[in-house]
């Protein structure tokens, strides 16, 4: 396990960029050195691609998954209440990740992990129930926020 930031930014770039990026549901990894942040892009059944974006702080690692757009809110202006509830519910199954309203109001999968708590089977976990999560819930939640699959 890492236990500095260099060690942490070599062990994503090895484990990445290696193992993760050699997957065949794995599309495409790439790193920024300018913002600290690896995109693993993916493919799924129920989507055609998603990217987690995993940026590297001083103390923790950070991802989060773009998961859909908000609906609008009802004729009313009140926001979709069923849709928020049903997203908050899903939450109580996730162990690594949570739904999030970003800063833009959009939903997200978003999570974190200190440093020295990293190594490849927490990285892989991680990643496999961002990927599960989408799998499992994106078609549900496209149909329930705007009647359509």
């Amino acid at each position: 396990m890492p236990s500095t930031l260099g060690e942490a930014r070599a062990f994503l770039a090895r484990h990445l960029e290696g193992a993760i990026a050699a997957e065949e549901w794995v599309q495409h990894v790439e790193y920024d050195g300018e913002l600290e942040r690896w995109y693993v892009r993916f493919g799924c059944e129920g989507r055609d691609a998603a990217t987690i974006y995993f940026d590297l702080k001083q103390r923790s690692l950070y991802y989060e998954l773009y998961f859909l757009p908000m609906p609008p809110p009802a004729a009313d202006g009140v926001p979709n209440a069923a849709f928020l509830e049903w997203l908050l519910k899903r939450n109580r199954s996730l162990y690594t990740v949570h739904f999030a309203l970003g800063p833009d109001g959009d939903v997200y999968l978003v999570g974190r992990t200190p440093i020295g708590d990293l190594d490849e089977g927490r990285l892989d976990w991680i990643i496999g129930e961002i990927y599960a999560a989408t799998e499992t819930w994106f078609q549900p939640a496209v149909r329930l926020a705007y009647g359509r699959a």
